[in-house]
């Protein structure tokens, strides 16, 4: 897809989306249960279902995937999605691409070792690498355009809320 054609598939959705902003609202949803066994959850994605389990570092044994690499391969897959949307406005060819996001997490907050430390993932970084002419300028602007754009990236800003409920117990 070229410029022209990303531009014109997108301005009737601009159009409608400035004259009516509810419109924008864009409902996501992920679901996962409990259906195996372990201290897991079983995660639906597109690929079919992922079963999450504890890190290593947290007394899982390393064969259930882990959430903190699983909303890392979040990030890269939105930030790639948006690098190429912006290169693609901003006439930037690029021959190749691989993106990968680094962060680590101290399991220490997680296991309640200390409450000075944080829970959560530290700062993540991810480093595109691109086959490109483009010059320095160039991939700058890229990269904070990228940042700026990229949902997934900037929903870390917010942290969820998790509402835990009662429903009625089955037959």
């Amino acid at each position: 897809m070229d410029a022209t054609e990303l531009r014109a598939r997108q301005a009737p959705l601009k159009d409608r989306y400035r004259a009516e902003p509810r419109a924008a609202v864009t409902p996501l949803r992920a679901s996962a249960t409990f259906a195996d066994g372990g201290i897991t959850a079983t995660v639906g994605t597109w690929a079919g279902p992922v079963r999450a389990g504890l890190h290593s570092a947290t007394g899982g044994d390393g064969t259930d995937a882990c959430s903190g690499d699983m909303l890392l391969e979040a990030l890269v897959a939105c930030a790639g999605v948006t690098l190429r949307s912006v290169a693609t406005v901003m006439g930037v060819t690029i021959r190749s691409a691989t993106l990968t996001a680094t962060s680590s997490f101290d399991a220490r907050g997680t296991l309640g070792l200390d409450r000075d430390v944080p829970v959560g993932v530290a700062q993540v970084t991810i480093a595109a690498d691109l086959e490109t002419d483009a010059d320095d300028a160039t991939l700058q602007r890229l990269g904070t355009l990228a940042e700026r754009y990229c949902v997934v990236g900037q929903s870390l800003r917010v942290p969820p809320s998790i509402v835990a409920r009662r429903v009625p117990a089955r037959a």
